[in-house]
C-alpha cells in the first residue's frame, strides 16, 4: 500500500515541476497576493489632501494650520479664498477635507475666548470619512490644550478633571499590516489547497487517465492520498514562504509559537483538502472545478471577517459565518501571531476546525468513492 501511495506522490511531483503554469499558481501567486494586499488592502490612511480657507491670516491661524500638517494625517495642498473653490476642489477629489478658519479666531484664542473652526469631510468613502473625522477632533483637541497650557501656565495633566490614558495592546502601532498578513496566511492556505487538490483529479477525469490508474492495483484511497500529500508539501511551503515576506519584509512581528501555527494549519488542511477532494468529485473539467472552488472562497472571506469584522454583521449572516472554516482558522492565525495565545485560548476554534475536517472528509471521500465506481 505505502509503495504504490509514494508512486502516486512520484507522479504528481512530476507532473509539478513539469508544468509551469501550476508552478506559477503555487508559488509566484501568494508572493503577489501578499505584496498587493499587504500595500493595498489597508486602512491606515495618512497625508489627506486638505485645503485651507483662513478668513483669519493671522499667527494664531497659521499656527493652527502648521499644528493639522505636522500630524501627518492631513496634507496641506491648497490654499483657497473662498467656500465655492474649496467645494470646487471637493466636488473634483483634489481634496478630501477641507479646513475653515473664521475671521477672528486669532482675537478670540488671545482673549481666551470660546472659538469655533469648521472641518469639511468628503464622505463619499465612508473609511477614509471616519479617519479624517476621527483625527480632525483629536488634532483640534490637542492644540487647544497646547493653548489652555500656554494661557494658565500649566499642563493640561495638572488641570481639574478626567484625563483618559488609553493603552494598546498586541498592536501598539495600530498597523493594520499586522491585521491582513496572518488573515492573508490563512486565505493562501484554504484557497491553494482546495483548488490544486480538485484540479488536480479532475485534470485525471478530463484527460481520460483516471481511467487507467483505477483499472491498476491502486486502491482509491492510496489515490487520493498519493495525489494530495504534494500539494500539503506545497501549500507549507507557500505558508512559510508568506510568513517569512510578513515578517522580514512588512515587520509584522510573531508573538506566539510557529511550530503551533503549523501543527493547527495542519487541522485545518482537513477541511480544505476534503473540500477539494469534493470539489473533484462533483466537476467533471477544470474550469468548473475552479469556479466553484471560487464560489466557495468569496463568501469565504467576507463571511470569515477577513476583511471586515463579524459584530458588524446582521444577525443572520453572524450565524451564517459559524459555518465557514475560515472563521475559526483566522482567529488562530490572529490569535498566535499578533497575539501570542496558546492552545488553551483556542481550543473552540481547534475543536469547530476538527470537526469540520472530519465531516467533510468522511462526505468527500464517500462522494469520491462513488464517483469512481
Amino acid at each position: 500500500m505505502i509503495e504504490r501511495t509514494l508512486t502516486v506522490m512520484r507522479k504528481e511531483f512530476l507532473h509539478i515541476r513539469r508544468d509551469p503554469r501550476t508552478l506559477i499558481i503555487m508559488f509566484l501567486i501568494p508572493v503577489i497576493q501578499l505584496i498587493l494586499l499587504g500595500y493595498a488592502a489597508t486602512t491606515d490612511v495618512k497625508h489627506i489632501a486638505t485645503a485651507v480657507l483662513d478668513y483669519d491670516r493671522s499667527a494664531q491661524s497659521r499656527e493652527l494650520a502648521a499644528t493639522y500638517q505636522a500630524s501627518n494625517y492631513f496634507d496641506l495642498v491648497r490654499y483657497v479664498d473662498d467656500e465655492e473653490t474649496l467645494a470646487y476642489l471637493l466636488d473634483r477629489g483634489e481634496v478630501r477635507a477641507g479646513l475653515i478658519i473664521p475671521a477672528g479666531y486669532g482675537e478670540d484664542v488671545v482673549a481666551g475666548r470660546p472659538t469655533n473652526i469648521a472641518f469639511i469631510i468628503d464622505g463619499s468613502d465612508p473609511n477614509v470619512a471616519n479617519t479624517v473625522f476621527s483625527a480632525s477632533q483629536s488634532v483640534g483637541q490637542a492644540h487647544n490644550l497646547r493653548l489652555i497650557e500656554r494661557r494658565f501656565g500649566t499642563a493640561a495633566e495638572d488641570l481639574p478633571g478626567v484625563q483618559v490614558h488609553p493603552r494598546v495592546w498586541y498592536n501598539p502601532e495600530m498597523k493594520s499590516v499586522n491585521f491582513m498578513i496572518p488573515g492573508l496566511m490563512a486565505m493562501v492556505l484554504f484557497l491553494l489547497t482546495t483548488m490544486l487538490t480538485s484540479l488536480s483529479i479532475v485534470r485525471e477525469r478530463e484527460r481520460g487517465t483516471i481511467e487507467q490508474l483505477m483499472v491498476t492495483p491502486i486502491r482509491p484511497i492510496e489515490l487520493v492520498v498519493g495525489k494530495v500529500v504534494p500539494y500539503v508539501a506545497v501549500a507549507f511551503f507557500d505558508l512559510l514562504e508568506v510568513l517569512t515576506i510578513g515578517v522580514f519584509w512588512f515587520g509584522v512581528p510573531i508573538q506566539g509559537s510557529v511550530l503551533l501555527l503549523l501543527a493547527l494549519s495542519g487541522v485545518f488542511l482537513m477541511t480544505s483538502l476534503g473540500l477539494g477532494i469534493f470539489v473533484s468529485s462533483v466537476a467533471n473539467t477544470q474550469q468548473e472545478a475552479m469556479f466553484m472552488v471560487w464560489l466557495m472562497l468569496l463568501p469565504s472571506i467576507f463571511l470569515a471577517g477577513f476583511f471586515f469584522p463579524i459584530e458588524a454583521m446582521p444577525l443572520a449572516l453572524r450565524m451564517l459565518s459559524y459555518l465557514v472554516p475560515l472563521r475559526y482558522m483566522l482567529v488562530i492565525f490572529r490569535g498566535i501571531i499578533i497575539k501570542g495565545v496558546g492552545l488553551g485560548v483556542l481550543k473552540e476554534q481547534v475543536a469547530a476546525l476538527a470537526l469540520f475536517g472530519l465531516v467533510i472528509m468522511v462526505l468527500a471521500a464517500t462522494r469520491f468513492r462513488k464517483r469512481l465506481e
